[in-house]
């Protein structure tokens, strides 16, 4: 299984802080299975810009300690790239990552909202032959209140992956909730750990397919992993036609 949403590096954003804590990760999901891991860690995000130089830096250090430690797990690049308006102008002077080197990319909303120049910058990816996942879209507060907008996303080429923790339950019922009806609805393509340390934000990656086996699922399950292998191999994903999804305004609900 291949986990394409992680934060591994350690001490350059809010992922694991020291190469102890990142190893556990790494136990964790050799344990779960896991045998392909992309490490994404934030790019060009209010609080967090970690360069391509010093992920490249620090997998290979990485890779050299799993290797040692004789886990059958393979570290790839990538970023988290935060939405911008000159995301396209940064991909071409190589200050962006796409996934494993593939023509995937994991892009990150603000959380609030969807910006309206979403679109725009979505297709002058297209343009350039880079696919965009949203990442994590069941915690935007602006899909949470209209799923639509993701929908408008999905049908103007991007793809989306939705996080194990929050189908695990972890960031509430309402979140829980979200996540399986984005599924159900075909709005939702990938599927990663987006794990950041094994307390506050764990790895959850098994618990997030139990829940979709729970709920019958389990065609679903299938999809999901093999459309993350073939964004390993830069091979073109399964796509379902999209649905419309019930809009539910229930993000106050939440604490």
């Amino acid at each position: 299984m291949i986990d394409m949403h992680t934060h591994l590096l350690f001490g350059v954003d809010d992922g694991p802080k020291t190469i102890e804590e990142t190893m556990g990760i790494v136990e964790k999901a050799m344990k779960e299975g896991i045998t392909d891991m992309i490490v994404t860690p934030h790019a060009f995000s209010p609080h967090f810009h970690v360069s391509c130089e010093e992920i490249e830096s620090q997998l290979r250090l990485l890779t050299d300690v799993v290797r040692e430690a004789r886990y059958p797990v393979n570290l790839h690049t990538g970023q988290e790239v935060r939405l911008c308006e000159n995301l396209v102008e940064k991909l071409q002077v190589n200050e962006v990552m796409t996934l494993a080197k593939s023509r995937y990319l994991l892009l990150e909303l603000p959380t609030q909202s969807v910006p309206a120049y979403t679109v725009n910058v979505i297709q002058a990816l297209l343009e350039k032959e880079i696919i965009p996942i949203i990442a994590h879209p069941e915690r935007n507060r602006a899909i949470a209140e209209k799923p639509e907008r993701l929908e408008r996303l999905i049908r103007h080429g991007a793809l989306a992956q939705i996080t194990g923790g929050s189908l695990a339950g972890h960031f509430g019922k309402n979140v829980q909730k979200l996540s399986l009806q984005l599924i159900e609805a075909n709005l939702i393509h990938a599927y990663g750990s987006d794990v950041h340390n094994l307390d506050t934000r764990p790895l959850l990656f098994k618990e997030g397919l139990y829940y979709l086996e729970k709920k019958k699922r389990s065609d679903r399950i299938d999809i999901l992993l093999e459309n993350n292998e073939r964004i390993l191999k830069d091979e073109p994903v399964i796509m379902l036609e999209p649905e419309t999804p019930v809009s539910r305004k229930w993000w106050q609900l939440i604490v």
